[in-house]
C-alpha cells in the first residue's frame, strides 16, 4: 500500500493533495450543515438539505463550492441568496485537509483534518450564535484523547513501543487541556473580579480543553495570548474600518459619531471561541516548532 503511494505521487504529485482538498471540501459542506441545525437542535442528517422555500435542493446544485459560483449566490428554485458563508467553510476546510497532508505524516495528518473540522464548525456557530456546543467542547476534549491514543505521532510519538508511545501522547494531551482550561479559567475569574461583570463564558475553558488535548500545553498557551493578541488586532481593524468608511453620509457630528461607535462595540460581546481556533491553528500547522523551542528556552533558563 506504501508503495503504491510512493508510486502515485512520484507520477503524479498533484493528485492525492487534489483528492484531499475535495475530500475536505464535502466535508465543509456537511459543516455547514451542521453550523445551521445543531443550535437549532435538528438533526444533521434527515431532512436532505433544502432551499428555505422548502424544496429540496438538487445535487447538481449542492457540489462544494462550484454550486455557489454557478448559481451566483442565489437558489435556482427562488433566487433567494445563500451566504458567502458556504463556500468559505467548504473552501477553508478543503485548504486545511490539504495542508494536514502535505506538513504531517498521516497519523497526525489525520488528526489534524478532525482537529481542523471542530474548529471550524465551533468557531462558526459561537460567532452566529454566541455560544459553543459542548458535543464540540467536551467531545473536542474526549476524541483529542482517544486520538492521543491512538495516533501518537499526534504528539511526535511512533518510534518506539506503540503501547508506551500511546501512553505518552495521551498524558501530554491531558497536559495540554488541564493547562488549558486552568489558564483561561483563571484568566476568566480575575478579569470578571476587576470589570464586576462576567468576562469569560464557560464555553471558553471547556473549548480550551479540546484545544490542548490537540496541541499539548504549549499550544494551549499559545492559543489564550495569541487568540487575545488575534482579537484585539481584530477589533483595531474594526474601529479603523468603521472610522474611515462607517460613517460617511452620516449627519451627525464626528464626535457624536465616534462617540455611539464606541459605545456599541464596547457594550457588545465578542465571541471569544475563533480567536482561540484561529491561534490553535496557526500553532498546529505552522508555529508549533518555534512556541516549543520558544518554552524550551524559557524551561532551560529557570532549571539551569
Amino acid at each position: 500500500m506504501i508503495d503504491q503511494y510512493e508510486l502515485i505521487h512520484a507520477h503524479f504529485p498533484w493528485f492525492f493533495p487534489l483528492f484531499v482538498f475535495i475530500l475536505g471540501a464535502i466535508v465543509g459542506s456537511f459543516l455547514n450543515v451542521c453550523i445551521i441545525r445543531i443550535p437549532k437542535e435538528e438533526s444533521v442528517v434527515t431532512p436532505p438539505s433544502h432551499c428555505a422555500c422548502g424544496k429540496r435542493i438538487a445535487w447538481y446544485d449542492n457540489l462544494p463550492i462550484l454550486s455557489w459560483i454557478i448559481l451566483r449566490g442565489k437558489a435556482r428554485c427562488c433566487g433567494s441568496p445563500f451566504s458567502i458563508r458556504y463556500p468559505i467553510v467548504e473552501a477553508l476546510t478543503g485548504a486545511l485537509f490539504m495542508f494536514s497532508l502535505l506538513l504531517f505524516p498521516m497519523g497526525k495528518a489525520v488528526a489534524g483534518m478532525i482537529f481542523s473540522s471542530i474548529l471550524i464548525c465551533a468557531s462558526y456557530i459561537d460567532l452566529n450564535e454566541m455560544y459553543l456546543p459542548d458535543r464540540f467542547t467536551i467531545g473536542g476534549f474526549i476524541f483529542g484523547l482517544l486520538l492521543c491514543f491512538a495516533l501518537p505521532s499526534l504528539h511526535g510519538f511512533g518510534e518506539s513501543v506503540f503501547v508506551l508511545d500511546a501512553m505518552r501522547s495521551l498524558i501530554v494531551g491531558l497536559e495540554g487541556a488541564f493547562v488549558g482550561t486552568a489558564l483561561i479559567l483563571w484568566i476568566g475569574l480575575i478579569a470578571e473580579a476587576f470589570l464586576r461583570k462576567e468576562a469569560m463564558g464557560f464555553g471558553d475553558v471547556k473549548f480550551m480543553g479540546a484545544i490542548g488535548a490537540f496541541c499539548g500545553w504549549q499550544g494551549a498557551v499559545f492559543a489564550v495570548f495569541g487568540g487575545a493578541v488575534l482579537g484585539t488586532a481584530g477589533v483595531i481593524f474594526f474601529l479603523a474600518y468603521r472610522l474611515v468608511f462607517g460613517k460617511k453620509g452620516d449627519s451627525s457630528t464626528p464626535s457624536e459619531s465616534g462617540e455611539e461607535d464606541s459605545q456599541t462595540l464596547m457594550g457588545r460581546q465578542v465571541p471569544f471561541g475563533p480567536m482561540l481556533a484561529a491561534a490553535a491553528l496557526l500553532y498546529f500547522f505552522y508555529l508549533h516548532t518555534f512556541v516549543d523551542r520558544y518554552f524550551s528556552n524559557i524551561s532551560s533558563l529557570l532549571y539551569r
